[in-house]
């Protein structure tokens, strides 16, 4: 028994060595250059065919194939990924959403360009750089590494430039670091333990395109157990789990759970992924994946027309081209998921592959009786009850997306896509002897090829409606900034649910449709990898577009179709490098090729011009110009910005009357970061009719206080009051429909809605049931008239300023929270803003302003409060406040 598992513990040292491997490049790359290297394990793979075609094929030896495979081609790999594809993306701004599209791209072409290269099948002759039977040595390469990076990162420079650029990219270049010197360098290490890690474990797994791809990437979970930081950490966790996994074959347990329990034992890598993807703490925070602001590029005319035709063409067709020919409408289902849940709901999705899976297997077993508790069921409607059964399930992905963004929620979902595959798809039990016919009276390919049609034409209506009226503007608001769209009243977590479960069903009902089509459930259609590739293709040919998602279709099957596999994989990975240029897709790309029509200047420009243009002739004749004496008589000139200056005629929004609304108070208020108090002990009153401000320093803890008000932070003590309710808990859109509106220091707009879409957001997710107050809104901003119909990512800082106040008053609030409402405006539209918060005030409604214009401040504040260090230290009129203020900075 002990040389059993004295045994067994060498060979999990074997495995977790090459998985420790992983963890430090990875963890190495993200601390370097912030972006998760998805990419890591095809560059492992691609290491692994290299020295495999060195030595086998070109009959090197095993040393000098190593040497070019491990300390060029690696290194070299990783250093062109960082200067052609990263850098200029972080050129660009560092959009963090480009980046991840671009590090799939990487391993999308890297897995094509591989099956393109060395075919498709599995080979098992990869040359042994180290025997299995002395995992000692892997071990030592490992904890050589792991200390020697650790000991350059604390005392070395370059270790200090590391920790600068990965602190504040900016402030560090700034500082004279050469950020991409430090940034090549982490990707070439990182390259190179990929390859390491390539060539341990080819010799022991089948070597193939997309198997060891996929076997690198579920040892992510180390990194993400390591928080991307602690290379200990992660060496441990690998070295744990991989003895843990190897003493857990020889298990042998009986009964029903026995195909389960040995699945476990076998993939407690992909176990482990899942913890600490969804029940760790998230990782990634900081990389919110923010939406690049561009108004949505419309599809050219007539291209439905022809997507109808080539769509019309195939049922002319006959024998293998027909049969190829019925995948592409299934997969159009299936890519239509992706348009509602990434393209509309702005979600991060990498396992809706999981989903197409599902909607298959379950529709096979519902054909064939064996789902449990339900008999024997014709096709169609078998289909049609696996959609219903799968829909619910979505929430497996949704559920994490309401607490996560950005990288978690990639992560979150791409480990829920991994243990689908491998407890479910890859198991016998589920999966043996299954057999998938097609519905009555249309088995032929050409009788089937029109049910898919009419299928595929109801999902294109279900995502147009998806994309229309309240609920799509909703979801296009979650899309653009989820802040804003919870400040504007969206249920944002039920919107999130929405969207995973719709796509869900999508994804499922395509699933099935594919595997009718084939006439079996192929689990190997459904893999992770497959879902990274349906992802990548959708984003690169236009998220948003349900054109771009059938476009995908076609090319992915049609591609593929030919002799060779793979010229869609590595198609679409180049496309997905590009991303970074093009992030609109191809329709982007041609609409920034034609030639641009010149430049407009707004009203406001042209007031201005005219000033400037009559303040030269001025200077240039002495004589005194009627303009002149209209402005010292203070009679307004013809010219004058249009910006705002409707307010002085255009009413403000209805609302209730000032006795009926509540006040908005906090207790005892306090907020700690990390160990940092950033409130301490704030009592407030923001009373109805009356204009509160909030002044001081940077750091006093003036946002903070406005989150804790607004339901975007939660106070660690301490109460916050809505009239006689208790609303502490209470998160953002709820406080919004009880009557409690904000705006944004950074501007919170959605760039890919019209003016009056933007408005119209906040007046139907707020309390309003006025179908004026729309417009009225408008008017009351000078936003009607042409600019209404405008898409909010083309016009400038000053008139998004009033578009996210308009909206903020839409919905009629009774308490307004303006932090820094001024930024962006002129003097003029300064003015205007002014006389529009006084009506308001006069109103009835309670405003709290946080504002650094202390001229504003005094000409608008019924009561002022100073903060400083987190507590508020002086109250009162702004003429005694800031008199005070003046006399102790005169004193200091």
């Amino acid at each position: 028994m002990s040389s059993l598992t004295y045994d067994l513990t060498l060979a999990g040292l074997s495995v977790g060595s090459a998985a420790a491997l992983t963890g430090v490049g990875l963890i190495v790359t993200y601390r370097a250059t912030g972006v998760l290297n998805f990419a890591h394990g095809a560059i492992a793979m691609v290491c692994a065919y290299a020295l495999r075609q060195c030595v086998v094929e070109w009959g090197w030896p095993l040393w000098a194939g190593a040497v070019v495979t491990l300390l060029i081609l690696a290194p070299v790999t990783g250093v062109l990924l960082e200067r052609f594809v990263f850098r200029p993306l972080s050129v660009l701004g560092g959009d963090p959403a480009q980046t991840l599209v671009a590090s799939i791209g990487v391993f999308v072409l890297l897995v094509g360009g591989a099956a393109l290269l060395w075919g498709q099948g599995a080979r098992d002759d990869a040359p042994e750089l180290m025997p299995a039977e002395d995992p000692w040595g892997q071990l030592a390469v490992v904890l050589v590494l792991a200390a020697g990076v650790g000991a350059v990162i604390r005392w070395t420079r370059f270790g200090r430039e590391l920790r600068a650029v990965v602190d504040d990219r900016g402030l560090a270049v700034l500082g004279g670091i050469d950020a991409d010197r430090v940034a090549a360098a982490g990707w070439a290490f990182g390259a190179f333990t990929a390859g390491l890690t390539g060539v341990l474990l080819a010799p022991f797994v089948r070597l193939d395109p997309y198997g060891l791809p996929l076997l690198v990437m579920e040892v992510v979970a180390v990194a993400v157990a390591a928080r991307m930081r602690s290379l200990p950490v992660a060496v441990v966790v690998a070295l744990g789990v991989g003895v843990a996994q190897s003493q857990l074959t020889r298990l042998h347990p009986e009964g029903r759970g026995e195909p389960l329990l040995q699945a476990v034992g076998a993939n407690l890598f992909v176990v482990a992924l899942l913890v600490a993807c969804l029940a760790l703490p998230r990782v990634g925070t900081r990389d919110a994946l923010p939406r690049t602001a561009t108004a949505r590029v419309p599809t050219p005319q007539g291209a439905w027309i022809v997507a109808v035709i080539l769509f019309l063409i195939p049922l002319g067709f006959a024998g293998s081209d027909l049969h190829t020919s019925v995948q592409v409408p299934a997969l159009g289902v299936v890519l239509l998921s992706l348009v509602v849940v990434t393209g509309r709901g702005g979600q991060i999705s990498l396992g809706q592959a999981a989903y197409a899976g599902l909607g298959a297997l379950f529709t096979a077993l519902l054909a064939a009786g064996r789902f449990p508790g339900l008999p024997r069921l014709p096709e169609l409607a078998a289909l049609a009850l696996a959609v219903v059964l799968v829909a619910p399930l979505g929430m497996l992905t949704g559920w994490p997306a309401i607490t996560r963004r950005g990288l978690a929620l990639a992560l979150a979902t791409f480990a829920v896509g991994v243990g689908v595959s491998r407890f479910v798809f890859a198991q016998p039990y589920a999966t043996s002897g299954l057999s998938l016919g097609r519905p009555a009276g249309f088995e032929g390919d050409r009788a089937y090829y029109v049910l898919e049609l009419a299928l595929l034409t109801l999902a294109l209506l279900a995502t147009h409606a998806l994309r229309r009226g309240r609920t799509g503007r909703a979801l296009a608001a979650l899309r653009d900034h989820e802040s804003g769209a919870s400040a504007a009243g969206v249920r944002v977590p039920a919107l999130k649910l929405l969207a995973f479960v719709a796509g869900a069903a999508l994804a499922a009902l395509g699933g099935g449709m594919l595997g009718m089509g084939l006439r079996a459930f192929d689990p190997t259609a459904y893999d992770p990898v497959r879902g990274l590739l349906w992802f990548a293709a959708v984003v690169v040919l236009g998220a948003d577009s349900t054109l771009g998602a059938l476009t995908a279709a076609a090319l992915l099957v049609g591609l593929d179709a030919g002799a060779r596999g793979g010229v869609a994989a590595a198609l679409v990975g180049v496309l997905a490098v590009l991303v970074g240029r093009f992030p609109g897709g191809p329709y982007e790309a041609v609409r920034r090729l034609r030639p641009r029509r010149a430049a407009r200047l707004t009203a406001t420009g042209l007031g201005a011009r005219g000033r400037l243009q009559r303040a030269l002739r001025t200077a240039a004749r002495p004589t005194t110009d009627p303009g002149s004496r209209a402005a010292a008589s203070g009679t307004p000139r013809r010219n004058q910005p249009p910006a705002l200056h409707a307010a002085d005629s255009a009413p403000p929004p209805s609302r209730p009357p000032a006795e009926a609304r509540a006040v908005l108070t906090t207790h005892h208020l306090q907020a700690r970061y990390d160990g940092f108090t950033a409130l301490d002990g704030v009592d407030l009153t923001v009373l109805p009719g009356r204009v509160t401000a909030i002044i001081g320093p940077n750091g006093a803890g003036k946002t903070t206080l406005f989150h804790c008000l607004a339901g975007t932070l939660r106070p660690s003590r301490g109460r916050v009051r809505y009239g006689d309710r208790d609303i502490t808990r209470l998160p953002a859109h709820a406080r919004t429909r009880l009557g409690i509106a904000r705006t944004f220091q950074q501007l919170a707009v959605f760039p890919t809605l019209t003016v009056a879409e933007n408005v119209r957001v906040g007046a139907e997710q707020g309390r309003t049931t006025d179908p004026a107050a729309v417009d009225r809104a408008l008017r009351l901003f000078a936003l009607d008239g042409p600019l209404r119909d405008a898409p909010a990512a083309d016009l400038p800082t000053g008139t998004l300023r009033r578009v996210e106040l308009a909206r903020a008053l839409a919905g009629t609030p009774s308490v307004l929270l303006l932090d820094e409402p001024a930024a962006g405006l002129d003097t003029a539209e300064v003015a205007a803003l002014a006389r529009i918060l006084r009506a308001l005030a006069a109103d009835g409604t309670a405003l709290l302003v946080v504002e650094h214009d202390l001229d504003l401040v005094a000409g608008l504040a019924d009561v002022v409060h100073v903060m400083t260090a987190g507590r508020i230290i002086a109250s009162g009129p702004p003429a005694d406040v800031l008199e005070t203020l003046d006399a102790r900075e005169t004193a200091v």
